[in-house]
């Protein structure tokens, strides 16, 4: 609003063009609250003509525009505008034709879409097409006959065939101007009246002995700059007898008619009526011309005046109708009379929804953070008013959601906390229904996977264990086995060695005491043979070989300890063999004294 004000204040105080080029570089510039910018270009600009500073006007740094993945996309029209990702400004890429994009719409714009990684984000960029006087008037036909009967009083009007001009506003707006005769002029028409009809009025009596032809030029000029022209050639040829013509009930008639009416349907019964007699009041029935596209989507019996549906209708090409009937009699020559059909075309619910799914960012992290972007969502309706009014949902209790950002456009994005352990993959289905009745829907399905990360530490089975281990445990014994279970994977926790290092310690501590205790001769009864059985264990925790060993460990008072257990090591036989000579040296060197245990510490 300030660039417009600043604008009108200039063009007020004849502060020159350099103020108003200025605002209205402010105006192309300008960015909405809700995160659109909007541009301007005219049509049929040059490649690489300048469109906008985007990335500027989007907040992105240069240099982060090629790391982030800067992309443009445009349905259907991604080729016409381009970005430099070098400099960051919008060019016109190919030749833009405002009249292909939109027609005769008065409004013509290129939504682009803009799309950055890292982290998503999303940007509605409008491109708005400027008309230029680049289509000149053009008649139906190269020329026109008309037959007028002698007897036709001054006044008397003629329909015209008028120009269109495929452009818009003053580039769209046509006068005509008529070649100098004596017997026409040209009846414009005027803004009050629907009919854009041009007439011919009659300013005196014909004569056909005196002027049986007339040959008239019209030019039509629209109001653009350059200015551009179109002419008609027009053959009045003055007829002579037969001096009534053939009269409608009415000149013009408005009907009403829903697209998709089926084929043959009546759409009107017309009636002309001439107040000759014999073969010069017979009436017959004929199509001039059907706006806007001449297509044959009507027919016209000849013989009844039944006007029918020839064709399909559809709203979303053509919403109204022009036709033009003719009627004429028999007479020699002939006369004829004219009425209008204004037929509109109302709207049926006949175009379901289409949904489209976007820059999805697969697989999901399950630490993912709410509000993340997952998913760019785009809808469209071909029909209009409620029928074409889209409203989206998501399939329901999935820790995701869909929120609007633009019209028709939603961001698929994570609503709560993800956890893989409890559910690895999303099956979601986006639907989008429209307001029509009955309602017509579409979907679209979205697979999301849950990318799993070591969130969970390994649980043991219980959370204490008691172990007894008997006395004089080698070193490399297998004692114990816990294991552990992880929600990634299971894996057994194998603490032999902690166990086997606590082991050793234990049987040093125990060979010194042992050691001090049997230093003093030996009580009798206090040492007595024992024959435990042992079942060791390999390194990698299975069970390797039984053999029997006998220990003798005194304390030097009392009776043999019965609560007491050495767990001897699982020995190759060559070594178990050196341990056992090894064992009996000592004993017959120190009869009576505790001996060692067999197997050696580790």
């Amino acid at each position: 609003m300030y660039t417009l004000y600043a604008m009108f204040v200039s063009q007020r105080r004849g502060l020159g063009t350099v103020r108003l080029l200025l605002s209205l570089l402010l105006l192309a510039a300008w960015e909405a609250g809700s995160g659109q910018v909007y541009y301007s270009v005219s049509e049929e600009a040059k490649h690489g003509t300048f469109v906008g500073r985007i990335a500027q006007d989007l907040g992105l740094e240069l240099a982060e525009l090629v790391p982030r993945l800067f992309r443009v996309a445009s349905k259907g029209r991604g080729d016409l505008l381009e970005v430099n990702l070098q400099n960051g400004i919008l060019f016109v890429n190919s030749r833009i034709d405002r009249e292909e994009l939109c027609g005769r719409s008065t409004e013509c714009s290129i939504h682009l879409e803009v799309i950055v990684d890292r982290p998503l984000q999303v940007f509605h960029v409008e491109v708005e097409v400027k008309d230029i006087n680049d289509n000149p008037p053009v008649f139906p036909l190269r020329e026109q006959k008309l037959l007028i009967s002698e007897s036709k009083q001054p006044d008397s009007k003629f329909p015209l065939e008028g120009a269109s001009d495929a452009d818009i506003g003053e580039n769209a707006q046509l006068t005509y101007r008529l070649s100098q005769n004596e017997y026409f002029s040209l009846e414009l028409p005027t803004n009050n009246k629907q009919s854009k009809r041009l007439s011919l009025t009659l300013k005196k009596s014909l004569d056909r002995e005196e002027t049986p032809e007339l040959n008239l030029l019209l030019t039509a000029a629209d109001k653009g700059k350059p200015e551009l022209t179109g002419t008609i050639q027009l053959l009045v040829h003055v007829l002579d007898i037969n001096d009534n013509d053939p009269e409608f009930e009415q000149s013009e008639y408005k009907l009403r008619l829903m697209e998709n009416t089926a084929k043959e349907s009546l759409v009107i019964k017309l009636n002309a009526t001439d107040r000759d007699e014999g073969v010069n009041g017979e009436v017959t029935y004929s199509l001039m011309s059907i706006k806007p596209n001449g297509k044959p989507l009507f027919t016209l019996n000849e013989n009844n005046g039944e006007v029918r549906v020839n064709g399909t209708l559809d709203y979303e090409e053509n919403k109204f109708y022009e036709i033009e009937v003719q009627a004429t009699d028999k007479g020699n020559p002939p006369m004829a009379g004219h009425c209008t059909l204004w037929v509109e075309i109302l709207d049926a619910n006949d175009n379901a929804p289409e949904v489209t799914v976007t820059s999805l960012s697969l697989p999901v992290r399950e630490d993912t953070q709410p509000s993340t972007v997952i998913a760019l969502i785009s809808v469209s309706d071909r029909d209009s008013g409620a029928n074409g009014q889209v409203i989206c949902s998501l399939t329901p209790q999935v820790p995701f959601k869909i929120i609007s950002t633009f019209k028709n456009y939603y961001s698929l994005v994570l609503d709560s906390v993800l956890d893989r352990e409890s559910v690895a993959n999303y099956k979601l289905v986006v639907t989008a229904r429209d307001g029509g009745s009955p309602s017509l829907s579409a979907t679209a399905s979205v697979s999301v996977d849950v990318a799993d990360v070591n969130d969970n530490a390994p649980t043991f089975a219980q959370p204490e264990y008691t172990v007894f281990v008997k006395e004089n445990t080698p070193p490399g014994c297998h004692i114990f086995t816990v294991s552990a279970r992880d929600a990634l994977v299971d894996v057994n926790v194998y603490l032999i060695v902690a166990i086997c290092a606590v082991s050793s310690l234990f049987v040093l501590t125990l060979l010194l005491y042992t050691a001090l205790r049997c230093s003093a001769p030996p009580s009798e009864g206090a040492c007595g043979p024992g024959k435990p059985r042992l079942v060791c264990s390999s390194a990698v925790g299975s069970l390797s070989y039984s053999q029997q060993r006998r220990q003798r460990v005194c304390s030097g008072e009392g009776p043999p300890k019965a609560d007491l257990m050495a767990f001897s090591p699982c020995l190759p036989p060559g070594l178990d063999r050196e341990v056992g000579e090894e064992r009996q040296d000592a004993e017959s060197n120190h009869p009576g004294q505790v001996s060692s245990i067999d197997s050696p510490l580790f």
